[in-house]
């Protein structure tokens, strides 16, 4: 049997930690070196191309929305639940398909 990608699980786990990153963000007592490193990597360009490496090697787009959805309403992931919201819904508009961009949006209208 041919493993056409033998490394998908650790691009699994490097997209949830890449996720649960942007989400969280900076810590308020973050150092100038960090807060330098959130400046440089911690765009959503960064995640969506780190995102889309990982979906090159086995990760697949429903993974990202099905973990998207468990970090909305998983209790273990309750820190970031609270605060930005806003990070995974920008998130999430990339990679939800285009078919239900569409009714999403007459569902809001």
């Amino acid at each position: 049997m041919n493993n056409s990608f033998p490394m998908r699980e650790w691009h699994v786990e490097h997209m949830e930690k890449t996720i649960v990153k942007f989400v969280i963000g900076l810590s308020e007592n973050a150092s100038s070196w960090q807060r330098r490193q959130h400046k440089r990597y911690g765009t959503i360009t960064h995640c969506c191309r780190q995102i889309n490496y990982d979906l090159k090697h086995g990760v697949t787009s429903e993974e990202v929305l099905s973990f998207l959805q468990k970090i909305r309403l998983d209790s273990s992931y309750s820190s970031t639940q609270n605060g930005p919201i806003g990070r995974l819904d920008e998130l999430e508009k990339h990679y939800v398909p285009a078919n239900e961009k569409v009714t999403s949006v007459r569902g809001i209208l």
